[in-house]
């Protein structure tokens, strides 16, 4: 007898960020002295028959607020049977951003690594067991953290000396007073200068800038150090073909782009409009990792690469499973406050800055499934009271 999904519950919880709050226009994470910023994510957990139950701790409010959609339709259903339902799930969204597939489609894979008792790099089949890591900073900020240009090359400096392979530039933006571009510029320089002939550099405005001529600006002081990648420059939101053709043809460095782009289709025609040089994947965004692994194996097919966005064991798996992908994003790292892991891993699991080895790389959980163990104690202790359980 095949085994059976029994109950599906969703937990939303949150845990404080000590000494982070936002820019001044309310979105992006920045140092915050004495600000206390709270973040809320989602416990996912999938109930067998077999007393199996696969889990998966992200996601956020929109993608949870598809899972009723998805969770009515996998009860009673074979968890085994991952390509198949994220066929089904994939046409029930078609009208939404299809964000709900992806926290209960790695939950699937853990539930199926734990069936098999096999880590989800093994099931999908092996590359590698370490992977080089990027230090991707906060945001710019006016509080004496990541402040100037010389505070961003000296702790790329620090990144160096902690073994990371690269960094990347998470700046202030351009158009007003907070978002000087001049400011931009000089931190490019200033970073390419410390450490361009030691590190791998990356820069993500995180579609900050106002118009094609910034874009252009800062992507040229990218080319003048030699930086790996540039991406999501635009206000466009990142979606562009068009636009990311026209500033690739201008620049020498590499475009990366499809973070906030949504399946497949539109990411393979970005691929072969050779609008983006790298593809960007996300098992939590691109609907699981039966989604994200697709859109390795398209890259592949392309002659691209591939590079995971965001830290978290899932991403490790994907990686793990990928040729053409060169490096894990340690995501946010500053050198005065905390990185965004929330602090529900138990054993030996860590997304903070100390996880990178000496050689620059982080492990891959080698137990069965994802091979994290959560602290359910404490997401269940610090529930907002949103839980919901569908059977």
């Amino acid at each position: 007898m095949s085994p059976t999904i029994t109950k599906i519950e969703s937990r939303e919880f949150e845990y404080p960020l000590e000494d982070v709050g936002t820019d001044k226009h309310g979105f992006n994470l920045v140092y915050a002295p004495g600000e206390t910023t709270t973040r809320k994510l989602f416990g996912v957990q999938i109930h067998t028959d077999e007393g199996i139950t696969g889990e998966y701790v992200g996601g956020n409010s929109p993608a949870a607020a598809q899972y009723n959609i998805v969770s009515q339709y996998l009860i009673g259903k074979d968890p085994l049977k991952r390509e198949k339902h994220w066929s089904e799930c994939k046409r029930a969204l078609r009208k939404y951003d299809r964000m709900g597939i992806g926290p209960i489609d790695i939950a699937l894979w853990d539930f199926a690594g734990k069936y098999y008792d096999a880590p989800i790099h093994e099931l999908l089949g092996t590359y590698r067991e370490r992977i080089p890591a990027y230090a991707s900073t906060y945001h710019g900020d006016d509080a004496g953290g990541l402040d100037s240009p010389e505070a961003f090359a000296d702790f790329a400096e620090e990144c160096r000396d902690e073994g990371f392979g690269g960094f990347k530039i998470h700046g202030w933006g351009g158009g007003d007073d907070a978002r000087s571009l001049d400011r931009e510029v000089e931190a490019v320089h200033a970073v390419g200068e410390a450490v361009g002939d030691e590190m791998d550099l990356m820069h993500d405005p995180a579609c900050e800038l106002e118009t094609f001529a910034d874009a252009l600006e800062l992507g040229r002081a990218l080319d003048e150090q030699g930086f790996f990648w540039y991406e999501d420059p635009f206000r466009d939101g990142g979606i562009s073909q068009h636009a990311h053709k026209k500033l690739a043809q201008k620049l020498d460095t590499p475009i990366l782009q499809t973070e906030h782009i949504r399946g497949l289709e539109i990411k393979s025609d970005f691929a072969a409009s050779e609008a983006t040089d790298f593809l960007r994947a996300d098992p939590e965004y691109d609907a699981g990792i039966t989604g994200a692994i697709k859109v390795a194996r398209m890259a592949e097919a392309f002659g691209l690469d591939v590079e995971f966005h965001a830290p978290g064991p899932a991403q490790r798996h994907c990686i793990a499973a990928c040729r053409n992908s060169n490096y894990y994003e340690m995501a946010l790292v500053h050198p005065d406050c905390q990185n965004t892991q929330p602090p529900v891993y138990e054993g030996g699991y860590s997304d903070l800055m100390d996880a990178v080895d000496d050689d620059g790389t982080v492990g891959v959980p080698d137990g069965p499934g994802l091979g994290v163990e959560y602290d359910w104690d404490y997401i269940e202790d610090n529930t907002t009271g949103s839980v919901h359980v569908y059977e």
